[in-house]
């Protein structure tokens, strides 16, 4: 579970009693291969997912198999735990790499956030958070050029990568493929590749093995008009 705590003490402090625990949590472990989904749009499941290895995303499925992707997610989010009050998903959980996860029981989250209102606290924060980045997410989709879409997005991942100690350096992972970033973005897959090119002839990235670079952090920063606050991280990004 220390993907767990990493993730929760990134955007607030934990006690030794409530990190004890989190540990203590019983979990089953899955391993799952690529695109393969989690949980589905319409299901009543009776268990979070915490992501533990690899990425994942929510995503929406329109007819003739159009899909919106609503957020990715990376080791230590619980992209799910809003099916602890809400029973009937109302849309998907998939991998976009292969993952590992941890299933939670919802009766011992529930036992859980009884027995330790800190735990609680920090749980409805994290869904708080979770709200305010789908906030940036829509005024991205609504009024940012698509230049500035995809620049706000990797600040946004690098971010909370390097929090939970996946990114430093101005590098971070980025298995996703450009058609995913399309289905996130609201763009087509041949606009994100030249949105690509123009940002590494402008040498402000470089892509390489599943990674991003960022060659001029200030600069995407100012392209993207991109404020961290909504993230509300506890360890605060250092340059």
């Amino acid at each position: 579970m220390n993907w767990l705590i990493r993730k929760l003490e990134s955007i607030a402090p934990l006690s030794d009693k409530d990190r004890q625990a989190i540990e203590n949590l019983p979990v089953r472990i899955h391993k799952l291969d690529a695109r393969q989904d989690i949980v589905r749009d319409g299901d009543k499941p009776s268990h979070c997912c915490l992501i533990i290895d690899g990425w994942a995303c929510r995503y929406k499925l329109l007819s003739q198999g159009k899909r919106q992707i609503l957020s990715f997610h990376i080791p230590g989010d619980i992209p799910d735990l809003q099916s602890l009050h809400i029973h009937t998903m109302d849309h998907s959980l998939g991998t976009m790499t292969k993952a590992t996860v941890a299933f939670i029981p919802h009766e011992n989250l529930h036992d859980l956030t009884a027995r330790h209102p800190g735990i609680a606290a920090i749980l409805w924060r994290a869904t708080l958070i979770d709200a305010g980045i789908f906030r940036e997410w829509l005024v991205s989709m609504g009024r940012r050029s698509a230049f500035e879409h995809v620049a706000h997005l990797f600040c946004e991942l690098y971010l909370k990568l390097q929090a939970v100690g996946l990114a430093g350096n101005y590098r971070c992972p980025l298995p996703v493929t450009q058609a995913d970033l399309a289905d996130a973005l609201g763009l087509t897959p041949v606009h994100i590749n030249r949105i690509l090119q123009d940002m590494r002839a402008k040498t402000l990235i470089t892509l390489r093995s599943r990674a991003l670079v960022i060659e001029a952090w200030d600069e995407l920063l100012r392209i993207s008009e991109f404020d961290q606050t909504y993230l509300h991280l506890e360890r605060r990004a250092a340059a």
